[in-house]
């Protein structure tokens, strides 16, 4: 079933994205797995992977897992970053409408464009302990413009200070959109709290950071189906490769990983087609991107679609 043990040793494409911001991609049945990693290397020592996270559209919780060696918030000049923007879509029968997946603090909208189906994503904030968001397919019920905050009573009660209504405005936490759920109490909205995307801080509601929410409002309609899912461990087949994804989910329990894991390689019939040291390795890593786990790959442990190339990413300051 496995095979040797193999060095882990991450190659990484080295890109200059023409912007910051979500991209788009091409969908089909093969397109297991979407984007490509990038690395950047901080150029001074007033950036933070906070707002590295932010200017490449990713969130709080996949930089910081992605690079677990550096500080967040003082990384140093000349410090290497992995750009974490590569992803394996959430296994779901049919991927139609939004779908979420709670594990890894993400957002993906399939739609048809021409004669072709797309997909974009976007990072988000999800519930916090006790308040978590919940899983389950629903529907989008209302689109609202410019949203007022009628602040519930349990959350008065946390904190009697706020008032019982705030307006639409630069202190809303809804932000600028949202978008209501047919579960009623649960939105995907906006924020006034940016540095709270990819970090399980609201009280079960989705937030996006401010310029990505009113993409999403604009694409999305009245009835577009959203589903919700916790899928901690994503694998899959791309080009003769078995690619594993794991991400850091403190609602699920640590011993429970390799049986999940297993449980989906045998599913898709893959447990013959991966090196046992690579596996054992990205389930102890939960590095959040993916990895090549199979036997004898070409640049030994290579994240999906990547390549070796000069130059390091670095922002575009002309």
């Amino acid at each position: 079933m496995f095979t040797g043990i193999s060095h882990l040793l991450v190659a990484l494409i080295i890109i200059i994205p023409a912007s910051a911001g979500a991209g788009e991609y091409v969908y089909d049945k093969d397109a297991t797995i979407i984007g490509k990693l990038a690395t950047y290397i901080i150029s001074d020592n007033n950036e933070s992977l906070i707002e590295l996270a932010r200017k490449f559209d990713i969130g709080y919780n996949e930089i910081v897992e992605a690079n677990p060696g550096l500080d967040p918030f003082v990384p140093g000049a000349g410090s290497f970053v992995i750009m974490p923007t590569s992803w394996i879509l959430p296994d779901i029968k049919v991927h139609e409408g939004i779908v979420i997946n709670l594990s890894e603090l993400r957002l993906y909208y399939f739609f048809a464009k021409g004669k072709q189906s797309h997909i974009v994503s976007f990072p988000i904030g999800i519930g916090s302990q006790g308040k978590e968001t919940p899983v389950g397919s629903f529907r989008i019920v209302e689109k609202i413009a410019n949203p007022s905050w009628h602040v519930p009573a349990s959350i008065r009660k946390e904190d009697p200070e706020l008032p019982p209504f705030v307006p639409a405005g630069p202190d809303n936490p809804m932000g600028t959109h949202a978008l209501r759920l047919s579960l009623q109490t649960v939105l995907i909205h906006g924020t006034n709290r940016p540095f709270a995307v990819g970090r399980k801080a609201s009280h079960g509601c989705l937030r996006l950071y401010p310029e990505d929410i009113p993409k999403l409002f604009k694409m999305v309609k009245t009835g577009t189906q959203v589903t919700i899912v916790r899928q901690p461990i994503k694998t899959c087949l791309k080009q003769g490769k078995v690619y594993m994804e794991v991400h850091k989910d403190d609602t699920i329990k640590p011993e429970t990983y390799y049986k999940t894991a297993i449980d989906l390689l045998a599913k898709k019939h893959l447990l013959d087609k991966i090196d046992s040291g690579k596996f054992f390795r990205a389930l102890r890593d939960m590095s959040g991107v993916p990895v090549d786990i199979s036997p004898d790959a070409s640049e030994d442990n290579l994240p999906a679609g990547v390549a070796l190339e000069e130059n390091a990413l670095r922002e575009d300051r002309s």
